[in-house]
């Protein structure tokens, strides 16, 4: 699967490096700025979304093993928020208060799309035990999260390390960031989109 994304977000990573970030005269590990053939996988800088910018296209597998893409929800605005891992006491959290309040969201205009790391068969279990009406994607290799700046260096209990980053991106009917938050808290954020949807 290839994601594509604008250069002018990796220029602003290159803006904010500076001449020679790691401080040294020796090699540089500089990203390499994408070209219209570069895809995710070659470029190692961490984008983050900004209000405005082109939501990443995608195609996952979601827990039927169907295949979704973010161009099927064309015309349609859409809450899309990752997680760490089904099952776990936070994902549990986050992911039934937005079942809660799926009615509240849809009113508002919105459909959920949730993704993690998870394979396919935890995903269906994690729908069918928790009871959740909106669709669970896949993504093993983390390539749509990364696209969206949602997996990369975070901490936990004071230990750094690499992996998914709780965040909720809100996109409108043309593929637009309305909001892009990330490193949110899974309990009372649900709370939060609300107001934001609301406002």
């Amino acid at each position: 699967m290839q994601i594509r994304f604008s250069a002018r977000r990796v220029s602003q990573v290159f803006a904010k490096l500076g001449p020679d970030p790691i401080g040294h005269n020796g090699p540089r590990t500089y990203p390499r700025e994408p070209t219209r053939n570069h895809t995710l996988s070659e470029t190692a800088a961490t984008i983050r979304l900004e209000t405005g910018d082109t939501a990443p296209a995608f195609t996952l597998t979601d827990q039927s093993g169907k295949e979704v893409s973010l161009a099927d929800f064309a015309g349609q605005k859409v809450v899309l928020y990752t997680y760490p891992k089904a099952f776990t006491p936070g994902c549990t959290k986050e992911a039934c208060d937005f079942r809660d309040s799926e009615a509240r969201i849809t009113a508002a205009g919105y459909v959920v799309l949730a993704v993690s790391s998870d394979p396919v068969e935890k995903l269906s279990r994690f729908k069918e035990e928790e009871q959740l009406p909106f669709t669970l994607l896949s993504d093993p290799d983390h390539s749509v999260q990364t696209a969206y700046g949602a997996y990369g260096e975070k901490k936990n209990y004071g230990r750094t390390y690499i992996g998914s980053i709780r965040s909720t991106f809100l996109i409108d009917e043309e593929g637009k960031i309305i909001e892009a938050l990330y490193n949110v808290k899974a309990t009372g954020h649900v709370d939060r989109i609300l107001k934001k949807l609301a406002a």
